[in-house]
């Protein structure tokens, strides 16, 4: 491994199928020589060593330093820039978490909008567009990741660049009334118009995108591709973690401290989009409404903090820590307590052994993009005696998992019932659903989640090139009756088409 400017950075040839590099662009990089529990980073090193590639973004660190970091390893680059405080402050703490993010997951109540972050945020997306534009070599094909960098196509054509340039939101999108609410949306979302592909998770949010993009913001049909392309795990490398986890002392020490009961998990971020509240609430709930379960059941929920800098995150673990202990005090006893909540980290091949050892997966979020711990659970499982996913109706994953026992997690009584009906779930039905969940998991996985996003970008670039390269629109919102009539008219010529 290799560190310098970028300057003196080798230039890489094409792969053997004539393609360009691979360019990848997120808010952090999977650096090498670093062990990552996460799919996603093992997915992306796949995909950038197969064509030989560039892994962009941010070093993790605040400083003053404007250059970038370069690393190598083998045939991919890894190019880092350093935030200031203040870009940390607007673009990472201000417009993306608590902008962006609740706005993304519905929480059009929680957001926090300054413009001197927003244009922290444009001005962070053009030092990186900048960066590209230095890095990139005719034919590379540039693949960026996340809200965070949600306009930087729109920097990247200001710039001149002119490469193939995909999209992936791993978050939700929301309906477009509640991406109205964003001040300045069309210069965020908007923006997206300047993609040649858009990929989201489920096709709930690709309806949300179409409306947004073709009624609010009047995008004609020759802009972006928009597609719905559902991430996945690597579900082998899970299951081996999981067999190996069994012969561990961690493992053989939870389930010493188990005493026989049945375990339930739950492995979340501390984040609101989780409905970690009200999963605590259900909890104790079904102890009054099923009190056969008492003492029968321990529930086990990791959260490790996040974004401890910002005050709603600071709030929320307040309350968790008030609901837990009132749970454990109400219903606890001095051998048994009810509720364990931990909100360190642990290494991923840890959380295997436990998603093995338990009988229930609970994974209750008020929203996601698509929730891989749903996939990691079913995949960590003994298919002789697997554990029951409950899964809330509005993760991602259910758009895929139909046979998780699926839940509202705003309804907490439900919840109750639906949790203990998985602790009293016979084995044959245990079965029959693990196997209808593992075949989906198999299917979908991570691998195949980026060949196809890689595949239709390579597709599109293959393309005649556009005439003209059509910058996102910066136009006011249209009057409701012209939208409708528009939608209507689109509509109309779409079947006279087909006639």
């Amino acid at each position: 491994m290799t560190t310098s400017s970028i300057e003196t950075a080798p230039k890489f040839a094409p792969s053997r199928d004539g393609r360009g590099r691979l360019l990848v662009v997120s808010n952090r990089v999977a650096l090498p020589g670093v062990v990552h529990a996460g799919g996603l980073a093992a997915a992306l090193g796949d995909a950038l060593r197969e064509s030989g590639g560039v892994w962009i973004g941010w070093s993790g660190k605040r400083s003053e330093q404007r250059e970038p970091t370069r690393r190598s390893a083998g045939n991919v680059e890894y190019v880092t820039l350093d935030l200031s405080n203040a870009e940390h402050r607007g673009f990472y703490l201000h417009y993306a978490n608590r902008t962006l993010w609740p706005l993304l997951h519905s929480r059009a109540d929680l957001l926090e909008h300054d413009p001197w972050a927003a244009e922290v945020y444009r001005q962070v997306n053009r030092r990186f567009a900048e960066l590209v534009r230095r890095v990139a070599q005719p034919g590379d094909l540039i693949w960026v990741h996340d809200y965070h960098f949600l306009p930087l196509a729109s920097e990247l054509r200001r710039l001149g660049v002119d490469n193939p340039v995909g999209m992936f939101l791993h978050t939700p999108f929301p309906s477009p009334d509640i991406a109205q609410a964003l001040p300045g949306d069309e210069r965020t979302f908007g923006a997206l118009a300047d993609y040649d592909l858009v990929g989201v998770q489920t096709e709930r949010d690709l309806y949300h995108l179409r409306r947004y993009l073709r009624l609010e913001r009047a995008i004609d049909p020759s802009g972006p591709q928009l597609r719905a392309f559902p991430i996945g795990i690597d579900p082998k490398a899970m299951s081996d973690h999981a067999e190996a986890a069994v012969d561990t002392l961690s493992y053989r020490h939870l389930l010493e401290s188990l005493a026989g009961r049945r375990l339930v998990i739950g492995v979340d971020r501390l984040d609101y989009s989780k409905g970690l509240p009200r999963r605590f609430i259900a909890y104790g709930e079904m102890f009054e409404r099923h009190p056969e379960l008492l003492r029968q059941v321990s529930y086990l929920q990791i959260a490790p903090i996040s974004r401890g800098e910002v005050p709603e995150y600071r709030e929320l673990k307040e309350r968790l820590d008030s609901l837990a202990g009132s749970i454990n005090a109400r219903y606890g006893d001095a051998d048994w307590v009810p509720l364990r909540y931990v909100t360190r980290s642990y290494k991923h091949n840890v959380i295997a052994g436990y998603y093995r050892a338990s009988r229930v997966g609970l994974v209750t979020p008020l929203r996601d993009g698509m929730n891989l711990v749903a996939k990691e659970f079913v995949a960590a499982q003994d298919p002789q005696d697997p554990g029951v996913l409950v899964l809330s109706e509005f993760a991602g994953a259910a758009e895929q998992m139909k046979a998780a026992l699926q839940v509202n997690p705003y309804d907490t009584t439900s919840l109750a019932d639906r949790l203990a009906e998985a602790l009293q779930m016979p084995l044959a039905e245990r079965r029959r659903r693990w196997e209808r969940l593992m075949s989906g998991v198999l299917e979908h996985d991570v691998s195949s989640w980026r060949r196809q996003f890689v595949d239709c970008l390579v597709g599109l670039a293959e393309q005649p090139p556009k005439l003209e390269r059509r910058a996102a629109p910066r136009l006011g919102r249209r009057p409701l009756a012209e939208s409708i009539a528009g939608a209507i008219g689109g509509t109309a010529d779409s079947l006279r088409g087909r006639a």
